[in-house]
């Protein structure tokens, strides 16, 4: 099917959007098998709500078309393609399989936009407004189609509460939140497989963690040399030995593995202080200032025993980012907060504290001097994303690290 009326930007007036709406919406009733609502693709809602046949014609006129909705996988294209035959029961069950793609398919349009982010041209952004393209070479999700295929695959035959996606992935929340270990979660799995022999469990832990991959659940691992020196990461990251003092790698590679409590320590901002700030930034940096979509970034970190025992020689340093974009009762809420680096440690990293935060340093030196393409999911369009770092938050001794001016 010709979809090149897609992209028409004149939706009100032209004939050829007129009649791709229509082609369209008959396809989605042919697979609604008698639905009064589904799924809206507007640039607005993106499949995630369903409304009656009415009111998504008048979305796709007055919002459009998502234009990275290319196939129509949630109204019946995959049963139109060429070379495949099917009953009418398998029709009903492919219809009934998208119920089951609740608040998952979120994170999974997130991903599907990020394949196209991922795919694109990067802009090179300097202070001075000057401009200058180079592409990616970063892959795609390779298996997003996987993905999308356990979102749309219920539990068990009857269950209308959970995919096989959506409930893997509480159970992994729920572990986390839980602190279980990999064994104890391999007993539940092994007993939920006892109790309900039809439903889709995985078969362990490891398994479940393939679906945190490809939702870009993980974190990355960096070994520091034990005297501070240098992160075996980049240039280093092949080398056993400290280049400077010739230490060992994995003499640090041994950490206590006792899980540590969740806290978070939030800050509250001086507004008069922050508003003055942000003016005098945006007048130094026009170019930033003019698109309100770049973030102004704050450093938040800190040490503390997570063993709530100082007999105990333990020390813990998380590096938080608060995004101040949001508005002041927002951005210090849980949701809201990066965890950027967790440095676990015998002892306090001290004014060696740059070393670790070399990783984070490059991201956002990234991030202020080339940007990044990203997906503007209210408008419906990509655009350069920039950052800045305008804030640390800081008791005086964790300041005096995090500045080197400690003696």
């Amino acid at each position: 099917m010709d979809k090149a009326w897609m992209h028409i930007g004149d939706r009100m007036h032209s004939n050829d959007y007129a009649s791709g709406i229509k082609q369209f919406l008959n396809l989605a009733k042919a697979y609604a098998s008698g639905r009064d609502c589904i799924r809206c693709p507007c640039r607005r809602y993106r499949n995630r709500t369903f409304h009656p046949f009415s009111v998504v014609e008048d979305h796709l006129f007055i919002a459009g078309i998502d234009p990275f909705y290319t196939e129509w996988i949630f109204h019946g294209e995959e049963e139109t393609l060429p070379d495949t035959t099917s009953s009418d029961e398998d029709g009903d069950a492919a219809y009934n399989d998208n119920d089951y793609i609740d608040d998952v398919d979120e994170m999974l349009d997130d991903i599907r936009v990020g394949s196209f982010m991922d795919n694109s041209g990067r802009t090179k952004f300097s202070p001075d407004g000057g401009q200058e393209r180079h592409t990616s070479s970063a892959p795609l999700h390779l298996n997003f189609d996987d993905l999308l295929d356990d979102a749309r695959q219920p539990l068990y035959p009857s269950c209308t509460e959970f995919s096989k996606l959506s409930f893997i992935v509480k159970l992994l929340h729920i572990k986390t939140i839980g602190g279980w270990t990999v064994k104890s979660f391999d007993m539940v799995i092994k007993l939920l497989q006892a109790a309900f022999p039809h439903a889709l469990f995985p078969d362990s832990y490891n398994e479940a963690r393939r679906l945190q991959r490809g939702l870009s659940f993980t974190y990355t691992k960096i070994h520091v040399c034990p005297n501070d020196c240098v992160l075996f990461w980049k240039d280093n990251a092949d080398k056993d030995v400290c280049p400077k003092c010739n230490a060992s790698r994995w003499a640090s590679s041994t950490t206590n593995q006792k899980r540590l409590p969740q806290k978070v320590l939030r800050y509250f901002p001086l507004k008069l202080r922050l508003q003055r700030v942000w003016k005098d930034f945006n007048k130094k940096y026009e170019a930033f200032a003019q698109d309100p979509r770049n973030v102004r970034l704050a450093l938040a970190s800190d040490g503390f025993n997570p063993f709530n025992n100082m007999s105990k020689p333990y020390n813990i340093w998380p590096v938080l980012l608060v995004p101040y974009n949001l508005p002041p009762w927002s951005c210090m809420k849980d949701p809201y907060l990066m965890m950027s680096l967790l440095i676990p440690g015998p002892k306090a990293p001290g004014n060696d504290i740059d070393v670790f935060l070399r990783p984070l340093i490059d991201e956002l030196r990234e991030l202020w001097e080339d940007g990044i393409q990203t997906y503007d999911a209210y408008k419906g369009e990509m655009f350069l994303l920039r950052a800045a770092l305008l804030w640390t938050i800081n008791d005086f001794p964790a300041y005096a690290n995090l500045s080197g001016w400690h003696v």
